[in-house]
């Protein structure tokens, strides 16, 4: 049995008695196996489209906001058109092809066009700088490119002398060229027109190259977030998506074809393209968010069953509700935490592990599911709500025990992009809170030196791309994928993070500290938008703290504190002592030496633009040092 280790401590193991590899190859035949021969992505769409006809695929706003369904024939049509137009183009066999856009239905519609050519779909975020896209387009050597909108367009034409293998730009957004400008670029309406025209000789090509795909071809391309350096381009191959989409069919039964899910997170993030991928294999329809600042009014207008967030998503929704409950008058609050109390008890002590609840239990919840419950999940716009999957960073176990005591099943996973995303997560019953589940199908977790977690399973991916050293070092000498990541594994088989091992740090009295646990921890509270803990070789912890600047305003008003600007107000000797006092109720369960004995309120929030954060949101810990290395240093003065 696994014991929780004192942190850091000796290597632990965890293998099953039997390899899931075994269980993989045994097991799945002959389903799976004829999979694996036809690559399930290839012709996917195709497939879909002769079972559901005109029954909705996609749904997207109109430039008015208006939602439209795309049907799944008209879905097929567009990647067969896209597809032929790719050919006419001159994409050839293992080609990257990459798309550099917000999320748009046009993006699903490239990257099945590009399988149906056994090309290589690369996804670039749409916040990139030119650096960045510059980086990822000559490392990929791609000879077209997509972009969303102006911006995208713009910043691909500065890239373009400095990226020798781009020759064509296809813009998805309708605008306006400039003179010259059609000779290396053309409109999506343009290029699909060019699918539509092809030759026979061309469709012929594509469907020769469709019929000869492999399950060891390339899919995809997914560039890290390069927290501690440049991307490196996750090579994802077809056979890593059929045992994904295989594994994920396994534990994720309680979704069905009825269900709706919203594409909230960029495309380009591995959680939202899996989960997606997952959505189109299972037929159920996917609502396609283009701009993630609306997404508050775009859960209003679809209402999803389903959706894959980030932590910060339900953070900010937690705390939303809290203050209206906080704003009630006594009888409506009372009322709430009586179904706070019932809905614990059954949906946590009851239901979270298996067991039925006493009929007592039962009617009480029913009560309080229809007179509390169901309108929380209306204001948040999940009336008919499944499951919530939700990743790519911490998230406190208070959240989630919130949540799912008010009947909102948040499916906690953890995962990477070398991993084709998933690697463990919440099984329907039996889940440990705090915990990011148990390994779904087909993985398998060992605990090695400095307990970090490894990884081994048919979805890990074949290597980064041109990077032999970098791909040689993400790897054991026996064969498990390093995850970066530190942890342990309980007696029940879920997997427990710490923290991210280039992450962790001593301070100068020798005490190993873990970022992200105390980062999630204080961000949980309604003032902190944004954290970082600093302490690496330092006496002690201090932390730069980004506010919620709407609740400090909100608080200045209510406290007629005057103010010129942001800066002025976060050096408000009112506000320090807000947040001093808050800081210090939150982290009262911390040992002595985790907790921040300094802080520094900054007047402006971490950015991309600035370098401080990656496209995933992820903050930059060397960049954010150099950044405030003037403000960190104060913290130390005596």
């Amino acid at each position: 049995m696994q014991k929780r280790p004192e942190f850091p401590s000796k290597s632990m193991f965890y293998t099953s008695m039997i390899s899931r590899y075994q269980i993989f190859w045994l097991t799945l035949q002959p389903k799976v196996a004829r999979l694996m021969e036809t690559n399930i992505l290839t012709g996917l769409i195709a497939r879909q489209a002769k079972r559901y006809g005109t029954r909705a695929a996609l749904s997207a706003p109109d430039a008015e906001g208006k939602w439209h369904d795309i049907a799944w024939d008209r879905f097929a049509a567009d990647v067969d058109t896209a597809a032929a137009a790719m050919a006419a183009l001159g994409i050839k066999e293992t080609d990257n092809v990459a798309t550099f856009s917000a999320n748009r239905p046009e993006n699903l519609v490239t990257d099945y066009a590009c399988f149906l050519n056994r090309a290589v779909s690369v996804s670039i975020y749409a916040t990139s700088s030119l650096e960045q896209l510059v980086y990822i387009i000559n490392d990929a050597s791609c000879p077209l490119l997509f972009v969303g909108n102006t911006t995208q367009y713009r910043i691909a034409r500065e890239a373009m002398p400095l990226c020798p293998s781009l020759k064509h730009i296809v813009v998805i957004k309708p605008i306006e060229f400039e003179d010259g400008e059609r000779t290396e670029a053309m409109l999506w309406t343009d290029f699909m027109k060019l699918g539509a025209e092809a030759s026979n000789k061309t469709r012929a090509e594509v469907s020769r190259r469709s019929a000869e795909a492999r399950p060891d071809d390339i899919a995809t391309l997914v560039y890290t977030s390069g927290t501690t350096g440049e991307p490196k381009g996750a090579i994802l191959t077809h056979a890593n998506y059929d045992a994904a989409m295989e594994s994920h069919l396994r534990r994720l039964t309680m979704v069905s074809e009825e269900d709706v899910s919203m594409a909230f997170l960029p495309l380009s993030h591995i959680f939202e393209k899996g989960w997606t991928y997952f959505c189109l294999v299972k037929g159920i329809k996917i609502a396609v968010n283009r701009d993630p600042h609306l997404i508050q009014e775009t859960i209003q207008q679809v209402r999803p069953t389903c959706m894959c967030a980030v932590p910060r998503f339900w953070e900010k929704v937690y705390t939303a509700v809290n203050e209206k409950i906080a704003s009630m008058n006594p009888a409506m609050r009372m009322l709430v935490n009586m179904a706070l109390k019932v809905g614990r008890r059954r949906n946590i002590d009851y239901a979270r592990i298996g067991r039925k609840a006493p009929w007592w239990l039962e009617t009480r919840y029913k009560f309080f599911n229809a007179k509390v419950f169901a309108l929380l999940r209306h204001a948040i716009g999940i009336d008919n709500a499944n499951i919530f999957p939700t990743a790519g960073a911490p998230v406190s176990p208070k959240i989630v025990e919130f949540f799912h005591t008010c009947g909102i099943d948040i499916v906690v996973g953890y995962g990477l992009s070398e991993t084709t995303a998933t690697v463990t997560c919440f099984p329907q019953t039996g889940w440990e809170i705090g915990s990011v589940g148990t390994p779904i199908p087909f993985v398998e977790l060992r605990i090695g030196k400095d307990n970090e977690v490894l990884v081994k399973s048919p979805m890990v991916m074949r290597g980064y791309y041109n990077k032999p050293e970098a791909t040689k070092e993400a790897f054991t000498e026996d064969g498990w994928f390093r995850t970066g990541d530190a942890g342990y594994i309980d007696e029940k088989g879920a997997l427990f993070l710490t923290d991210r091992i280039k992450d962790l740090f001593k301070t100068s009295n020798g005490k190993y500290i873990a970022p992200q646990a105390i980062e999630t921890l204080l961000g949980e509270d309604k003032y902190i938008d944004q954290i970082a803990i600093i302490g690496d070789r330092r006496k002690y912890v201090s932390a730069l703290i980004v506010p919620d600047y709407t609740a400090l305003k909100d608080f200045a008003a209510r406290e007629r504190i005057s103010y010129h600007s942001m800066k002025e107000l976060v050096g408000n000797r009112r506000v320090v002592e807000l947040l001093t006092d808050r800081i210090e109720e939150k982290q009262k369960g911390l040992a002595s030496y985790e907790r921040v004995k300094r802080f520094t309120i900054l007047p402006a929030p971490f950015s991309m633009e600035n370098g401080e954060l990656t496209n995933t949101l992820k903050v930059k810990r060397h960049a954010i040092n150099r950044i405030y290395a003037k403000e960190i240093d104060a913290m130390y003065e005596q």
